[in-house]
């Protein structure tokens, strides 16, 4: 992604979480998204293979159903695009192809009130931890800078997965790329230490961030400077400070 289209859209975030008084979470990615793009609605649901997805947020009640139906059914876009680990871009959910890749989950989206579906993956090096869904009442079509702009928000979104701090004083610089190297190492070293698959893993570092309030990309820190070391119970995993 472009540095100056980084920083806009980073720009447009915080300013959502300064409109709530909070810090930057991913319903401020997803109503920067409704604000900037041709959209109706959006929302952010949470994807492992070994875990039952968990939507994270949605703009509104049909954005909200948008999530739920997915994971009900297994298919939209949204399930696709986590396993394909690309964009899915359905403009038209009332037309015969989509009706007939998703044959349970169009119609019904449709009736919600969505006429068109976008899913971008979020993306941490080799993992997919959740989806970035945008929905239109009315069929549409992204050009091709509406989606470049669609895209930062879903690694905005995995920037705010991993607690890394979003403001409009980050530079045009500032990506997902060391953040992504870090978490995505840490990940490989634990499916050594677990014996686990990289999905696996990642669900590990994730779980053990959010029960000990820490931010993900510091825990992988630790994980890759072998502070911490996981083992086969999570109750028994070990940081440096506990040995001292």
């Amino acid at each position: 992604m472009t540095g100056g289209r980084s920083a806009r859209i980073q720009v447009l975030v915080a300013e959502q979480a300064a409109r709530r008084g909070a810090r930057v979470a991913v319903v401020d990615v997803c109503t920067a998204a409704v604000a900037a793009l041709p959209i109706g609605g959006a929302g952010v649901t949470a994807m492992s293979r070994p875990a039952a997805g968990r939507p994270l947020c949605s703009t509104g009640p049909v954005s909200e159903r948008i999530e739920e139906l997915q994971l009900t059914l297994g298919e939209g876009p949204g399930v696709d695009a986590h396993a394909l680990g690309s964009a899915v871009l359905a403009p038209d959910l009332r037309a015969d192809g989509e009706r007939r890749r998703w044959p349970a989950f169009a119609p019904e989206a449709v009736a919600t009130g969505a006429a068109a579906v976008f899913a971008f993956p979020l993306r941490i090096g080799a993992i997919s931890p959740g989806v970035l869904d945008l929905y239109s009442a009315v069929p549409v079509e992204l050009d091709s800078g509406e989606l470049a702009d669609a895209m930062v928000f879903a690694d905005t979104a995995t920037l705010v997965l991993l607690g890394t701090r979003i403001d409009p004083a980050w530079g045009p610089g500032s990506d997902l790329g060391g953040y992504r190297a870090e978490v995505d190492q840490a990940t490989g070293m634990l499916t050594v230490q677990l014996g686990v698959g990289i999905e696996e893993a990642f669900v590990r570092l994730r779980a053990h961030a959010y029960t000990h309030g820490r931010r993900l990309a510091e825990a992988a820190a630790d994980v890759v400077a072998h502070r911490l070391r996981f083992t086969q119970d999570p109750d028994e995993e070990r940081s440096a400070a506990d040995d001292a």
